[in-house]
């Protein structure tokens, strides 16, 4: 059991510094690049980017986040010093972890329900148009910028449950 847990926290993690990473490059590094590539008029233009690199990353952003969330869950449930139950409902000892994963759970659902539908839109996956596009690139935006934010205090709750001795 004690390996089962180990490799349920390990994949945890190195799937959640997979996507909250992915996540940081798109907010500081792509969007900002994608404009400015844009504003270039003797450069490529942000189709590189958009054809190449977005779909690549988007694919390893979205998976990221199921396998964040989902070994998140299955080591809520098989850890013993926490309780699945208190941790949902937000009591108790679990109450913190309860906490950053109920962040996580928010996140997951911007990133399948509104940036990965939208984003397909904008990078010409799916037929849209000029209209439907620019719609579909601030919901995409204003959902990523909100995922940006709450993946700080979703840190600090995920690392205060194993390290509150230091808060």
């Amino acid at each position: 059991m004690d390996f089962v847990l180990a490799l349920e926290r390990w994949i945890h993690f190195l799937s959640g510094i997979t996507w909250i990473g992915l996540l940081y490059y798109f907010n500081f590094v792509q969007v900002p690049a994608m404009a400015e590539a844009a504003a270039d008029k003797d450069g490529p233009g942000p189709a590189a980017i958009g054809k190449y690199v977005a779909p690549r990353a988007l694919l390893w952003f979205r998976w990221a986040a199921v396998v964040t969330w989902l070994s998140g869950a299955a080591y809520l449930v098989s850890a013993p010093h926490l309780d699945f139950v208190d941790a949902v409902m937000l009591r108790g000892a679990s109450q913190t972890i309860g906490v950053g994963g109920w962040l996580g759970t928010i996140m997951l659902f911007n990133v399948w329900v509104l940036i990965w539908p939208n984003q397909k839109k904008v990078l010409g996956m799916v037929q849209a148009s000029d209209e439907e596009k620019a719609k579909a690139r601030r919901v995409a935006t204003l959902a990523s910028r909100t995922n940006t934010a709450l993946s700080i205090p979703m840190l600090l709750f995920m690392g205060m449950a194993s390290h509150s001795h230091l808060f």
